[in-house]
């Protein structure tokens, strides 16, 4: 190359052709850094997805603990931590050193304000049953979790960390869609697709009118809100009929009426993934038949992706996803 050339200035406009779409959201994320530092006056977040679950021996706890040799090995050997609340399971048996266990998290865990005495869910919503054995008496925090934000009452509503790896599967493969969440919760799939993809449309929509309170926080706080359309219903009435390039069921009880619902969602080629709490000796038989009859009522052909296990759900029972292309279009690829 000659020197005359070399001093030539560049023309990278050539190169480098801005996309005013993606550079404007990427604006308006932002200032969502201006949301988070107000929180983080009010709020402790947890500082990385690594430290969402954490295990401890029993010997950990009995430094702080002081319990018969007998009752040592009762004492429990993991908990949740939410954002600066810890959520624990303890034994019954246990139960007149509840707050002394308490006591020994928030000193073990000193970033933390709450412990709660998670005592199980019930209900169609799910709905958990909390005490506070420690700390201050307020149960709303915000959680960090994959670069997304989720403010939630833990004690009003149940977060799964088991399904991590699942969402954030779900924010990497929706690029340009069109996505229907039927169960969308607080935005555990809207937020991480809306925040790590780049979908054209995430309809969320969900029935528990608290858990829709804080969907609706979590869209603005993560600035999704050009992204994310909430809606509040039943999803077998509100899900929008052949306009999904992609349907998410991650309620694993869904009824047949549901699962109907969502292959009516799907548009030709789209692609639904239901999640279902099946029998260890049923995976995958009984989730793919009960696909294949709801398909069959829709008058809708479908193709068996893949199926997978997200993890154990009780003794005897997995909770699985079964990814399915909904009148598969010939030669189509999916993802």
């Amino acid at each position: 190359m000659c020197l005359d050339e070399a001093k030539k200035p560049r023309d990278f406009t050539k190169f480098h052709e801005i996309n005013t779409e993606i550079l404007w959201r990427w604006l308006r994320r932002c200032f969502a850094d201006c949301v988070i530092l107000w929180l983080a006056k009010h709020v402790r977040f947890n500082q990385s997805p690594t430290e969402n679950h954490q295990t401890m021996t029993p010997m950990r706890l009995c430094d702080h603990v002081q319990l018969p040799p007998d009752e040592v090995r009762l004492l429990p050997r993991g908990w949740q931590i939410l954002g600066s609340m810890i959520l624990v399971s303890i034994p019954h048996v246990l139960e007149d050193h509840a707050e002394a266990i308490g006591d020994a998290l928030l000193a073990m865990y000193p970033r933390c304000r709450t412990v709660l005495w998670n005592r199980g869910v019930s209900g169609a919503f799910r709905e958990p049953h909390c005490e506070v054995i420690a700390g201050v008496h307020e149960t709303e925090t915000v959680h960090k979790e994959n670069g997304c934000y989720f403010k939630l009452d833990v004690a009003k509503i149940m977060f799964s960390q088991g399904n991590l790896r699942e969402r954030m599967r779900m924010g990497d493969i929706c690029d340009g869609e069109v996505v229907i969440d039927m169960f969308a919760g607080i935005g555990y799939f809207s937020i991480q697709i809306a925040v790590h993809s780049h979908p054209e449309k995430v309809i969320s929509i969900e029935l528990n009118p608290t858990s829709h309170h804080y969907l609706q926080e979590n869209i603005k706080i993560n600035k999704v809100d050009d992204i994310v359309l909430p809606i509040h219903g039943d999803c077998t009435v509100k899900s929008p009929k052949g306009t999904a390039d992609r349907v998410i069921m991650g309620y694993l009880d869904s009824s047949q009426e549901q699962l109907i619902a969502g292959m009516l969602a799907a548009r030709k080629g789209g692609i639904l993934h239901y999640h279902e709490a099946t029998p260890t000796v049923l995976a995958y038989q009984r989730p793919i038949e009960r696909i294949r009859e709801a398909a069959r009522i829709a008058g809708r052909s479908v193709e068996i992706l893949e199926c997978r296990t997200i993890k154990k759900y009780a003794p005897g029972v997995v909770h699985v996803v079964v990814d399915v292309v909904v009148d598969a279009v010939l030669g189509m690829s999916a993802k």
